[in-house]
């Protein structure tokens, strides 16, 4: 009978579902601290990635804005003050401390539109029995409902993605913090920390219509709720990432395509390295987390060796795919609870050179969904999969995929075995573990 280590409790493998329900909520209290990683337990805004905790433990660890002094540290209530904060001082350590929740469109999208943009003037323009399906819009002119959507996505470009400096620690304070409308954009930085927060994902209020992305045209959209790009040692921790008010099941269709006004909700792209994703939630998303942007051998250059990450003990819910998609990195997913709804396409992608790990973790499916479509091959990279569990049973994913999907085929192996773990919990453990511990409002 196998047995784990959790704190110092021995939990075995052939512990029931109940029972492990009752040992976490006796051993964590509210399922909210004792499984948080901290050298200065007294002030949540001051903590840092524990040892061993992740990707982002590697080497020189992850400690935010730790060493902030008193004149970098910042509460902030308003997307202005936020962005101020931001630039105060450089790459010196900082604290930003977030109250309630900011919104950086509380205009509105009118607020960033140009003169003379006018989307039914731009769906008559280009709709596809008069402008047709074989020419996109790039060499359209300035002055074309195009031009003019272009002129106004520029506006917003520029008004919601905030650049997030070296050492710092954003956190929020208390239960209700959060950001809406945003894209944090952690680019070419080093030893970021993002805890505690709501994270509405942002709409692009101009996303562009390509006739010739498929056999139909799709929309696409701008946007990630956060970024990793071409950065190292990044710890998002307890944070929820939810589309909010404006969920894809209620947008319209144009053209007869889905008028998609999201991209994803967190993407670890261009060369980015020692990434830890530890007790957050992400839900009602379409494409979620994306690791390695392509495929392209020039990209391959700066992502080989690259793009390492660890998720655990997050809570995946209502989610279409990539949770998450993978090209190049080492990536650890264990002790995450997947949950799926209708609409569910897969959870692991399979991509281009991908050496991911996933184990220990924990899925619920509803009746009609098979467990071989947890996993999508988009190429021939080997994975490994152990010690999972579906619906409370242990399954082989791998094997039930094979057989049911044999045009696919997954190789078993990775190739690396995963040392960066704090701790490692039973699969049947994970649901009440997630659903008393994971998302923001639980740092205090």
């Amino acid at each position: 009978m196998s047995t784990f280590r959790w704190h110092g409790h021995a939990i075995t493998r052939a512990a029931s579902l109940a029972g492990c329900t009752a040992l976490v909520l006796a051993l964590t209290g509210t399922g909210a601290q004792a499984h948080s990683p901290s050298h200065h337990p007294r002030d949540a805004a001051r903590q840092t990635l524990g040892a061993h905790d992740g990707w982002a433990s590697y080497g020189t660890g992850t400690t935010g804005g730790a060493a902030a002094d008193a004149d970098h540290v910042h509460t902030v209530r308003t997307w202005a003050e936020f962005k101020a904060a931001l630039a105060d001082g450089g790459d010196a350590p900082k604290i930003i401390k977030v109250k309630g929740t900011i919104d950086a469109v509380s205009e509105g999208c009118e607020a960033f539109a140009a003169p003379g943009y006018d989307f039914d003037a731009y769906l008559e323009a280009y709709a596809p029995e008069t402008w047709g399906l074989e020419q996109d819009l790039s060499a359209e002119p300035d002055d074309s409902p195009e031009g003019l959507r272009r002129t106004s996505a520029a506006a917003q470009d520029t008004a919601i993605k905030a650049n997030i400096p070296s050492n710092t620690t954003i956190i929020g304070v208390g239960r209700n913090a959060g950001i809406k409308g945003a894209s944090l954009q952690i680019k070419g930085v080093d030893n970021v920390i993002v805890r505690n927060l709501a994270l509405e994902s942002p709409i692009d209020c101009f996303p562009q219509w390509d006739p010739t992305d498929g056999s139909q045209g799709n929309w696409n959209s701008e946007y990630d709720t956060a970024v990793v790009y071409g950065s190292t040692h990044v710890w998002l921790d307890h944070n929820t990432f939810t589309d909010g008010e404006h969920p894809d099941s209620e947008a319209p269709t144009y053209f007869g395509m889905l008028y998609q006004q999201h991209d994803g909700e967190l993407d670890i792209v261009r060369g980015a390295d020692y990434v830890t994703a530890s007790w957050n939630v992400f839900s009602e998303h379409d494409k979620t987390i994306l690791i390695g942007n392509s495929d392209s051998e020039s990209t391959a250059v700066g992502d080989r060796g690259r793009l390492k990450t660890t998720f655990h003990h997050n809570l995946f819910t209502g989610l279409v795919e990539r949770a998450p998609r993978v090209r190049f990195g080492q990536v650890d997913v264990y002790n995450n609870h997947f949950v799926a709804e209708t609409g569910y396409s897969y959870s692991f992608g399979v991509g281009k050179e991908s050496q991911l790990v996933a184990e220990h973790n924990a899925f619920t499916l509803p009746k009609g969904i098979s467990p071989a479509k947890i996993i999508k091959r988009w190429n021939d990279s080997p994975l490994t999969a152990e010690h999972n569990l579906v619906n409370g049973r242990r399954v082989d994913l791998i094997a039930v995929h094979n057989a049911e999907i044999p045009a696919e085929t997954v190789r078993s192996g990775a190739g690396w075995t995963p040392t960066l773990r704090a701790a490692v919990h039973p699969a049947a453990a994970v649901p009440a573990l997630v659903k008393h511990g994971a998302g923001a409002g639980r740092v205090r």
